[in-house]
């Protein structure tokens, strides 16, 4: 059957073991399973590659069949699913093998996609596509969380911490764990508590890093590199606030020509841009034609998938596509 994500809410799963996972929000879909599946298991959780398991199959089904892997109930999560495990995944339902639950997490299928199909089609199993975030569903996001702990907020905060978070869920969520560990030591916070804690001067400086780079200020980049120290994990959420940017750039550039006039455009642009951010984004405005920052995105997702397979030269390929950037 198909579902909406945000009907996993208040889904029951204890109904239905068989799941499919796919889409371009990693994130959401990793907060389902963490916060919605994983409790149910505790510490009985199993994770493999498909390719893992293609390559021993028979192995992989003597192993899950075995009665003494069924002392407890079981969730198996298979990462990277495409079309090669579909027979596979129609095994394990058609067997209903029991105390077991498993979920599959791919990328994008499309509609013809025959794994896609299985799931959609059986009563029996969950087929849910993960959509990127939107400023309203990350709105949502937060919201929950405040709700959830009593914090009162106001959407001033809410798109404070968006734009901390470079409108990427994974970030949003570190900043919302900053929030949840102040109210383990403090009774009550308010919202000077909150905006102290999330303008970190590191985030600015990676913020700052990206805005300069788009508009090519070599001068600025180079002051920021010389003064910080990042780290290989800071790259990915520079390369992360890159490709962020990027996108908001693009959809303010879209919304400008239709308002014919620079001003305008970027002051009417949803969600707000700060004042302090609207000079820099004209200047990047005029840096960037059509073509080029359509061929940017292209580069910026090339150069995440390298900083991820060569994690310990990270460092040096982010500071070569930065300087390639700002003077392209």
């Amino acid at each position: 059957m198909i579902l909406k994500s945000y009907e996993l809410k208040k889904f029951d799963y204890k109904k239905n073991k068989h799941y499919l996972f796919y889409g371009n929000n990693l994130a959401q879909i990793n907060q389902i399973i963490d916060e919605k599946i994983k409790p149910n298991y505790l510490n009985k959780i199993f994770r493999y590659e498909e390719n893992e398991i293609l390559k021993n199959e028979k192995n992989f089904f003597d192993q899950i069949l075995s009665q003494s892997f069924f002392d407890n109930e079981k969730l198996l999560i298979i990462s990277r699913t495409t079309d090669k495990s579909h027979n596979i995944a129609k095994e394990i339902i058609e067997r209903e093998i029991k105390d077991l639950a498993i979920v599959f997490i791919s990328e994008n299928l499309e509609k013809k996609s025959k794994i896609r199909n299985l799931f959609e089609k059986n009563k029996k199993t969950v087929c849910v596509a993960f959509y990127p975030d939107d400023h309203k569903t990350l709105t949502f996001f937060i919201n929950d969380f405040f709700k959830k702990h009593k914090i009162p907020t106001s959407q001033e905060i809410i798109n404070i911490i968006i734009e901390r978070g470079n409108g990427d869920r994974y970030n949003i969520k570190k900043e919302l764990s900053k929030i949840e560990n102040l109210t383990v030591s403090r009774d009550k916070i308010n919202s000077d508590d909150i905006l102290k804690l999330i303008n970190t001067y590191e985030k600015d400086n990676i913020s700052e890093l990206v805005d300069f780079c788009l508009a090519k200020k070599k001068n600025k980049i180079n002051l920021i590199l010389n003064e910080n120290n990042f780290t290989n994990e800071d790259t990915i959420l520079i390369i992360r606030t890159f490709l962020n940017k990027v996108k908001r750039l693009i959809k303010i550039r879209d919304h400008v020509k239709k308002t014919k006039n620079i001003d305008i455009g970027i002051s009417t642009f949803k969600p707000t841009i700060f004042w302090k951010d609207k000079e820099i984004i004209k200047e990047q405005i005029s840096k960037w034609p059509d073509k080029n920052i359509e061929t940017l995105l292209e580069v910026i997702n090339d150069n995440e998938l390298l900083i991820k397979k060569n994690f310990e030269n990270s460092n040096k390929i982010l500071t070569n596509f930065i300087f390639n950037t700002a003077k392209v």
